[in-house]
């Protein structure tokens, strides 16, 4: 199983998750030209894909999928809510009506040898989820576009073997930079987007032996920088992982290195296999 980011940011969002046999993209919130030469790279096309996951509407992860689903008739999953959303979208065009399929969270679909679980998540849209997805014993999560967790979000996503993580700002850059108020609420909100430090303390209680890569993604461009998201939620993780072993009275056992890391804005980045 693999999980590789074809493009991951503010300004677009693609992911591609496949085994040897069953290929999904989750989100084509860019161009059909720029998924069609992400899959290339990865020696695909869409002629390839089994199924695309949407997400929720937002035009960064739904951009691509009228061209694409006229074009191969690809299925799109996504939650009754999402497809209306997407219907009343008039930049995506018309995509014919038996091309989706929907999802709900907590309720999973096969997809010949991979299983796909929504996940509710809080966020600004008509009715979002991220998505587990699983080969066998192998699972990955691709989380996103969450303004907030709860108990729900870490058991939902306890044991992935990688993870695709938001951490879409810094706070101060967020505070300070050019948006207008009300963006910046609407970010800060409950409802809006991870920031770097609340992505590594979501981290610290996802944290096992067994996790072999994390993603970060979705960073913002006018409010993070790569190499900031990498540092911040590491520092994070050590931090909110060691209150939370001293309040405990345990060890320090989760704190140790672990792969991570930050997906490209627009390019493909390292292809992740789940041994």
């Amino acid at each position: 199983m693999r999980i590789c980011s074809i493009a991951s940011g503010s300004s677009g969002n693609c992911i591609y998750v496949g085994s040897d046999t069953t290929h999904l993209l989750v989100d084509v919130g860019i161009s059909g030209k720029r998924t069609e030469a992400g899959l290339k790279e990865l020696d695909l096309s869409m002629r390839d894909i089994d199924g695309i996951f949407i997400t929720h509407e937002h035009a960064d992860h739904i951009a691509g999928l009228g061209v694409l689903g006229r074009k191969y008739g690809v299925p799109i999953y996504a939650t009754r809510g999402t497809i209306e959303a997407i219907k009343r979208t008039s930049s995506v065009g018309v995509i014919p009506d038996d091309l989706f399929l929907p999802v709900q969270a907590d309720e999973k679909i096969i997809i010949k040898d991979l299983v796909c679980n929504p996940m509710k998540i809080s966020h600004d849209a008509a009715e979002p989820v991220a998505y587990r997805i699983s080969h066998g014993k192998k699972k990955v999560g691709i989380v996103t576009d969450l303004g907030t967790y709860n108990d729900y979000t870490v058991e939902s996503l306890r044991g992935m073997d990688a993870l695709l993580l938001e951490a879409n700002h810094d706070v101060n850059m967020l505070q300070v930079g050019p948006y207008p108020y009300y963006l910046k609420q609407r970010i800060l909100g409950d409802r809006g987007h991870l920031s770097n430090e609340r992505a590594g303390q979501l981290l610290c209680s996802l944290l096992h032996d067994k996790l072999q890569a994390v993603i970060l993604g979705h960073l913002s461009k006018e409010n993070n920088l790569p190499e900031l998201a990498y540092e911040a939620v590491r520092v994070e993780v050590t931090m909110a992982c060691r209150q939370m072993e001293e309040e405990e009275g345990m060890p320090l056992a989760k704190t140790a290195d672990f792969p991570m890391y930050v997906a490209a804005r627009s390019e493909v980045s390292k292809v992740i296999h789940i041994a």
